[in-house]
C-alpha cells in the first residue's frame, strides 16, 4: 500500500465519482480505476458502491477514509513542525479568507517587502468551511468576520471596522455628515447575497432600527455594487476601510450613528497546530499592518 494509492482514494472519497476524480488528479480514468481496484483487494473489502453515474462510500469505505484523512493530517503537521525549525526566511503560508478582499494585495505586497521568499497560497470561503480549514490542514491562518470562537481555534482581532451607508451624490442625504439607519426604512437597497457574513450583519442592523430592507438586487461583487448605487437602483452599505476607494466620486459615505454599524475583522488558528516561523511572522505582521490602518 502506498500514499499515492490512499491519495487517489481520498480524492474519488471526496467528489464521489471516477472521472472528475481522474481529471483533478491528471491521470487516465481506467488508470485511476484499476489503482482503487488494487487498493480494494489488498484491504480485503469493497470501498465504494454506485450511486446512478457516480460512487459512494460504503460503511467500509468511510470508516477507512476517516483514517486516510488522519494520516494526511499527521503528515501535514509534521511538515509544519519541521517547518517552525527553521529560521522563517522561506516558507509557504496558507492563507484562507472571507474578508478584506480589497486590503489583502496591500497587505501581502507589503509583508512580501519584508520576506520575499516566503509564498502564499490563498482561498476563500464563507462561514464553516473556515474553522474545517484549520482542522483539515488546508489552511495555517485565517481572515473572518467576524473571528472564529471556538475551543480548539484562537483569534486576534484586526480590526474594529465602521460599516457605512453609500448613496448616489444626488440623493437628499447626500448632504448628511451622518444619519439615522431608520431615516432609510422606506429606500431600495442594493446588498451582498444572504451567505455573506457582513449581509448578514447588517440585515441585524436594519432589524435593530426596527425595519426589513426593502431588496432590489443581490451581489457578490463590490464593482457591481458601486455601479447600481450610481444607477440610482438604490443604496447600499459598505464598510469604511476593506472597500476604501472602490465605490468612486459619485458615491458618498455616510456614518451612521444609530445603531452602532461595525464589524471585527480577526485572525484564526489552530491551537494545537505547531505554525511555522513563516505564518507566526505573518500573525504579527498582520496584527500591525491592520493597527496602522486603523490609526492611519
Amino acid at each position: 500500500m502506498e500514499l499515492l494509492q490512499l491519495k487517489y482514494f481520498q480524492t474519488v472519497a471526496r467528489l464521489e465519482h471516477m472521472t472528475r476524480a481522474a481529471e483533478e488528479l491528471g491521470i487516465a480514468q481506467p488508470a485511476l480505476s484499476q489503482t482503487i481496484a488494487r487498493l480494494e483487494t489488498e484491504l480485503g473489502f469493497p470501498l465504494f458502491e454506485r450511486a446512478g453515474r457516480g460512487l459512494r462510500l460504503n460503511e467500509f469505505g468511510k470508516a477507512y477514509a476517516r483514517r486516510v484523512e488522519r494520516i494526511f493530517l499527521e503528515l501535514a503537521q509534521g511538515q509544519r513542525e519541521l517547518a517552525a525549525l527553521a529560521d522563517g526566511t522561506q516558507g509557504q503560508i496558507e492563507l484562507a479568507l472571507s474578508v478584506a478582499t480589497h486590503l489583502l494585495p496591500d497587505l501581502l505586497s507589503a509583508f512580501g517587502h519584508a520576506h520575499p521568499a516566503i509564498r502564499f497560497r490563498l482561498s476563500q470561503h464563507e462561514g464553516t468551511p473556515m474553522a474545517q480549514g484549520l482542522r483539515r490542514g488546508t489552511a495555517d491562518l485565517c481572515i473572518t468576520s467576524p473571528p472564529l470562537q471556538h475551543a480548539d481555534i484562537a483569534s486576534i482581532p484586526l480590526l474594529t471596522e465602521d460599516i457605512r451607508l453609500a448613496v448616489p451624490n444626488w440623493h437628499p442625504l447626500a448632504q448628511r455628515t451622518e444619519i439615522r439607519l431608520q431615516e432609510v426604512a422606506d429606500e431600495a437597497f442594493i446588498c451582498l447575497k444572504p451567505e455573506h457574513s457582513l449581509r448578514q450583519l447588517t440585515d441585524s442592523f436594519c432589524q435593530q432600527a426596527g425595519f426589513r430592507p426593502r431588496i432590489v438586487f443581490e451581489s457578490d461583487e463590490p464593482a457591481i455594487i458601486r455601479g447600481l448605487i450610481k444607477a440610482r437602483l438604490g443604496i447600499a452599505f459598505v464598510p469604511a476601510l476593506s472597500w476604501r476607494g472602490s465605490v468612486g466620486p459619485m458615491v458618498v459615505e455616510l456614518p451612521i450613528v444609530e445603531p452602532l454599524c461595525q464589524r471585527i475583522i480577526g485572525l484564526s488558528w489552530l491551537v494545537e497546530r505547531v505554525l511555522s516561523q513563516a505564518a507566526q511572522q505573518f500573525r504579527a505582521f498582520a496584527a500591525q499592518y491592520f493597527e496602522h490602518l486603523a490609526t492611519g
